[in-house]
């Protein structure tokens, strides 16, 4: 869950990169900001601490860009982030603009909960019956939860697909109880 924080500045930045027709390539310059800051701590304790001054931080974040030929766009958000010491949220706000643009794009996600692995053929079976549902794309997120027992639970939005087994069982014994 992002904070409201991540999703106010996520706006702005879609809203930047929509203006500026830029979306697609800015999509691609933040998550690859915030690859490179997971995957390097020396950069992320650079960038993140506030024992370095901003005006370094910004220094070390314009060398950077120049060498993974940022936009401007994002330079300028970035630096922002830093002055606004926000920075640190730039994972969260990273995932929200991303739901923004693939919401812009027709796309939904489905947070998917099975009790096993899914073959191919039950995932597209999976995405057809939820996009039949919503009438949009849909992309699948899949998770393994063995508490399941079996099937899966579905949740795109306030839709929720409950094919669990472990809810199968809990209707029977409702249903037979009421039959007592």
């Amino acid at each position: 869950m992002s904070s409201k924080a991540a999703l106010r500045y996520a706006k702005a930045v879609f809203a930047l990169g929509r203006e500026s027709q830029e979306l697609p390539a800015l999509r691609m310059e933040l998550n690859g900001l915030a690859d490179l800051l997971a995957e390097n701590p020396n950069l992320r304790d650079v960038l993140l601490t506030p024992l370095h001054p901003a005006d370094e931080r910004k220094a070390v974040l314009r060398g950077l860009a120049r060498q993974a030929s940022f936009s401007s766009t994002l330079q300028k958000f970035a630096a922002y982030l830093i002055d606004r010491r926000r920075l640190i949220d730039l994972p969260e706000i990273v995932h929200e603009f991303n739901r923004l643009a693939d919401e812009n794009d027709g796309l939904l996600t489905a947070q998917v909960r099975s009790a096993s692995p899914l073959d191919e053929d039950r995932e597209q079976r999976l995405q057809r019956a939820l996009s039949d549902r919503t009438g949009r794309r849909v992309r699948l997120e899949v998770e393994l939860d063995p508490s399941l027992i079996g099937g899966a639970i579905a949740t795109v939005g306030d839709l929720v697909i409950d094919g669990s087994l472990r809810t199968q069982l809990s209707q029977l014994r409702a249903n037979l109880m009421k039959g007592s």
